[in-house]
């Protein structure tokens, strides 16, 4: 089975083809489910039909979902809080204390995210995608995991908390083992050829990679219609539009290894299952929803010996205008990218290492380490 997550810039045109690419999918014999995360509803439209938060068939092979967070919060999160304050309780803290601890930020999130799994797991799909929000609310739904996984890992140490944090544990672990395995899940980032856009789109590819991540493809969408053979003002103010275009499209392209396909701007909105294969056989044309070359697999950390020290590649693709910061956090490297921070465990070899130099680029860092100088 595979998952696809397909984000991008709020407007950018996301939904549309998420719900095409589960269309052509499916027009192909592979059984396909969609399922949106995105509160703003918009699957449902592009799909024209209505959605619950079970699968239901659209089409031959295609079946598509909308996660309700709110839903999910009211049904699930009670129980959960009280058998959190039980917990809490358990460890001496009163029952005030105990109430305000257990409003967790990015429950709803979470919840989401987990039935996202859930739905993956209980039917026979091919492929899973999965319409996610916006690009800020995406990158906070992907980083759940590890975050709160690294603080149930902190809190296995107390035995009374063991039994309780077990369940909650491995369901982080296996949310985190699907999301950063390549083979199984990849992200599309869909944009528009702006250099606002891409720059949003630049610093996505950062955390996500930060995240451990894969994007294995970029679509560009929505660009202005060639004109050669128009005349008059329109033709002359669509060429000058498509011309900015791409020269933003080709600088974006020179300084990403991940495969970008275009789709231009439509008159009309695709809505329904029809319209939607048609922009899909356009989007697609080339080379299939899976069939193409993929992003380059590029392991995150890469060791290399040197002379009586190591080179350390942190494949992390970085813009010019990045705000980076290293730190040494006992075995870990924090490392922050715009206020996104990570910790990555350092290989072993490398724990009695300290770091000398280092090096950014659009294609990660380097980091020169040599014998720790003991007095």
């Amino acid at each position: 089975m595979r998952i696809l997550l397909f984000t991008g810039k709020g407007g950018v045109g996301k939904t549309t083809i998420a719900a095409a690419t589960a269309a052509r999918l499916a027009r192909d014999g592979r059984k396909t489910l969609v399922v949106s995360t995105d509160a703003a509803h918009s699957l449902a439209d592009a799909l024209d039909t209505r959605l619950r938060p079970d699968p239901s068939e659209v089409d031959s092979n295609l079946f598509a979902s909308h996660v309700d967070s709110r839903e999910l919060v009211d049904r699930s999160w009670p129980r959960l809080r009280e058998q959190a304050r039980g917990v809490l309780a358990g460890l001496g803290i009163d029952e005030l204390d105990a109430e305000e601890l257990t409003v967790l930020p990015g429950v709803d999130e979470l919840l989401a995210l987990g039935e996202v799994a859930r739905l993956a797991a209980a039917g026979t799909w091919d492929v899973v995608i999965v319409d996610c929000g916006p690009t800020a609310e995406t990158l906070r739904l992907l980083a759940l995991p590890e975050a709160i996984a690294r603080y149930v890992d902190r809190l296995f140490g107390k035995r009374v908390l063991r039994e309780a944090l077990r369940t909650l544990a491995d369901h982080l672990t296996e949310l985190r083992r699907v999301l950063t395995d390549p083979d199984v899940t990849s992200v599309r980032l869909v944009f528009t050829p702006e250099r606002v856009v891409v720059a949003e789109t630049r610093r996505t590819l950062t955390a996500l990679a930060l995240r451990g991540i894969q994007v294995d493809e970029l679509i560009a969408n929505r660009l202005a219609p060639k004109a050669r053979r128009w005349g008059g003002p329109a033709g002359a103010w669509l060429r000058t539009r498509r011309g900015e275009q791409d020269v933003v499209l080709g600088q974006l392209e020179s300084s990403v290894t991940a495969p970008v396909r275009v789709l231009e701007h439509r008159a009309a909105e695709p809505v329904g299952s029809a319209a939607l294969l048609e922009l899909a056989d356009e989007l697609y044309a080339e080379w299939g929803p899976l069939d193409g070359p993929g992003g380059e697999r590029v392991p995150l950390l890469d060791v290399q010996r040197t002379g009586d020290g190591y080179l350390l590649r942190i494949a992390l693709p970085l813009p010019d205008d990045s705000a980076l910061n290293l730190a040494r956090v006992g075995d870990e490297l924090a490392i922050t990218v715009d206020g996104l921070r990570r910790l990555i465990a350092l290989p072993a070899a490398l724990r009695r290492y300290e770091v000398v130099d280092a090096e950014a680029s659009q294609a990660g860092l380097v980091l020169r380490l040599r014998p720790e100088v003991t007095a």
